[in-house]
């Protein structure tokens, strides 16, 4: 038995290495300068989607549309390329979403590149929307206040993903379609008492390993186990902090826009 679970151990971390090498890289040219992220083996459909609209050119031109000092910029609307100025962004991508890759080893240090997404069930990504995390740096009691909102989105994700509510959400979905404001503000404060009471589900404590990152260099771990985190920034951390800085309207869009200039993949030196 013994020499089994050492087998199964070299295994698993021969596993491991090999998820973490040969990671694509991709250069984003921006109007504040260069970045450069590793993607992520163990998320491959953001992986290779984010990798086939680099080589498309899809991002060529396209805007930090929306940026939050101590947070994140977030880039990737199609329409940012032809938008005036001042003009609403944040809606609009490619016609189909990415499924989730929720994976609890990858978090949102500085640095992290993650996929937007609506509000969907699912959890499932933007086809093109993407942000890069800035965050802070943490202490004991900010690990624990954004420890549970995690739990309180994480309680919310599988209260409304629950058999039992599956016709609530179906009726508050029709009310939306349907636009019966009043309606959907009932079933909306309904299902809202059924998220406070809910409790089958396993809640989520940041690894201490994580904690340890998030207290020395940063980030914004309330989004952890939430969104997919596909990539990490590997140069360029000076630039996320200006364009984090750039002012910005009430609406989060830099004041001066911020251009993604240009994104290609890195050739490997192997």
């Amino acid at each position: 038995m013994k020499k089994l679970l050492i087998i199964l151990a070299l295994i698993f971390e021969s596993y491991q290495t090999c998820l973490a090498q040969d990671r694509p890289q991709v250069e984003i040219q921006t109007s504040k300068g260069t970045i450069i992220v590793e993607l992520f083996n163990e998320t491959p459909q953001h992986r290779d989607n984010f990798l086939k609209l680099v080589n498309d050119g899809v991002y060529d031109s396209l805007l930090f549309h929306r940026v939050i000092q101590d947070f994140m910029i977030q880039g990737g609307d199609t329409k940012s390329k032809t938008a005036k100025t001042g003009e609403q962004l944040g809606s609009n991508d490619l016609p189909y979403q990415v499924p989730a890759e929720i994976h609890p080893e990858l978090f949102h240090q500085k640095g992290a590149l993650a996929a937007a997404r609506t509000g969907n069930l699912q959890r499932a990504s933007s086809s093109t929307q993407f942000y890069l995390v800035q965050g802070k740096i943490q202490n004991d009691s900010l690990i624990q206040h954004n420890q549970g909102r995690i739990n309180s989105m994480l309680q919310r994700h599988f209260a409304r993903n629950h058999p039992d509510n599956k016709s609530l959400i179906a009726s508050l979905g029709q009310a939306r379609e349907a636009k019966d404001t009043a309606s959907f503000l009932s079933l909306s404060k309904k299902l809202d008492q059924v998220v406070a009471g809910f409790e089958d589900f396993e809640k989520y404590e940041i690894p201490e390993e994580h904690v340890k990152i998030y207290k020395s260099i940063g980030g914004t771990p309330h989004l952890d186990q939430n969104y997919t985190v596909f990539g990490q920034t590997i140069s360029g951390f000076e630039v996320i902090d200006a364009i984090a800085g750039v002012e910005t309207d009430e609406r989060d869009r830099p004041i001066e826009n911020v251009y993604i200039l240009s994104m290609k993949r890195i050739p490997s030196q192997k």
